[in-house]
């Protein structure tokens, strides 16, 4: 556990990276904080719409916002110069909500000067965005109360956190019952040497500060977050070469994680005799849609699952679109069709 100074230390040395050191995300040494893939079209129609200091100034891994979000109360946790924050309030519409919470000042100011002409370019008679400063650890202080958010997103900033442990005490704190945590971020395979730990340029790259995978779903376990899926997992290029060389045999990946808040979640996959069958309504999504890596649900075609994914559909938002058959009162032992899973993996890792 980190002390108070180890803490402030880390917390001083990426604010002076995102603050000062970096004026664009072309500065980046690595492309770890730097998204290579394509976004989904819900997201790709909105690029354009983003104001280009915004967009120059964006860095992230991923991106990591989820389907259905109209009328919903977002958090985007360290929102930067707000890209994300601004995605987010073009989808959950006028009638919706979004927070961004970032400790960088310099970052902060990049997107409050935005919001009047993002709210006009939008369509919207009033800002539907607020930011406010404040640590991710520590969401009380920046007013976040119990249970009053819907999704909780972040784009590759849990890895720069000193304390993960009280960032996903503090998610699981303000979502609701059914709430979403929806993030991307960078993993690595093995759990990373105290002199890499140590490097404020490896750590403002966000390298390392990257979670182990397995010491992650520990992590989620404690906080109270079962049955963690993964939406993507992709290599993570380094690029420079003597970064590469600092960080050994390590190897790294850009990973977008899916969790929810719901108190009947099993850390194994069980057998209750469930099935889903998805209505083909989620917006961009008619002839399939995916929960995670390891579940697509074709429109009208039902699907056996466990009862965690049973409880991810009927317990949260997706319930509108991805019906549950079934109930608990009945077990079969362990789910053991994971091999049937059209995507590969097993459900719940």
């Amino acid at each position: 556990m980190e002390t108070n100074d180890v803490t402030q230390r880390i917390r001083d040395g990426v604010r002076e990276y995102y603050g000062r050191t970096l004026k664009g995300s072309s500065d980046l040494k690595t492309g770890a904080c730097r998204c290579s893939t394509s976004p989904p079209k819900e997201i790709a129609d909105v690029l354009p719409l983003i104001d280009e200091e915004i967009l120059d100034r964006f860095y992230g891994c991923g991106s990591p916002i989820p389907s259905l979000l109209e009328g919903t109360t977002v958090l985007d946790l360290g929102c930067g110069t707000g890209r994300d924050v601004y995605i987010a309030s073009k989808l959950v519409g006028p009638g919706g909500r979004v927070i961004g919470v970032d400790m960088t000042r310099e970052q902060l100011d990049v997107a409050e000067a935005h919001v009047k002409s993002q709210t006009e370019r939008f369509g919207y008679s009033e800002p539907n965005v607020e930011f406010r400063q404040g640590y991710i650890e520590d969401l009380k202080s920046a007013g976040i109360g119990d249970a009053s958010v819907d999704v909780v997103i972040s784009n590759c900033v849990i890895n720069l956190s000193p304390r993960k442990d009280l960032v996903f005490q503090e998610i699981r704190r303000v979502l609701k019952d059914g709430g979403e945590l929806y993030f991307s971020d960078v993993f690595a395979d093995r759990r990373i040497p105290d002199e890499v730990y140590a490097d404020p340029v490896l750590r403002g790259e966000c390298l390392a500060g990257a979670m182990y995978v397995e010491d992650f779903r520990r992590l989620m376990e404690r906080s109270g977050f079962q049955a963690v899926r993964y939406t993507t997992i992709s290599d993570m290029p380094i690029g420079d070469p003597t970064i590469r060389e600092a960080l050994g045999d390590a190897r790294f990946t850009s990973r977008t994680v899916r969790a929810f808040k719901l108190d009947d979640l099993e850390d194994e996959c069980e057998d209750y005799g469930q099935s889903v069958i998805y209505d083909g309504g989620i917006p961009g999504h008619p002839d399939w849609f995916d929960l995670d890596e390891g579940h697509r649900f074709y429109t009208n075609h039902p699907k056996a699952v466990c009862g965690n994914t049973a409880s991810m559909c009927s317990g949260t938002r997706y319930g509108k679109h991805l019906h549950a058959r079934g109930d608990r009162s009945r077990h079969y032992g362990k789910f053991d069709r994971c091999d049937d899973e059209p995507r590969g993996g097993c459900c719940c890792r």
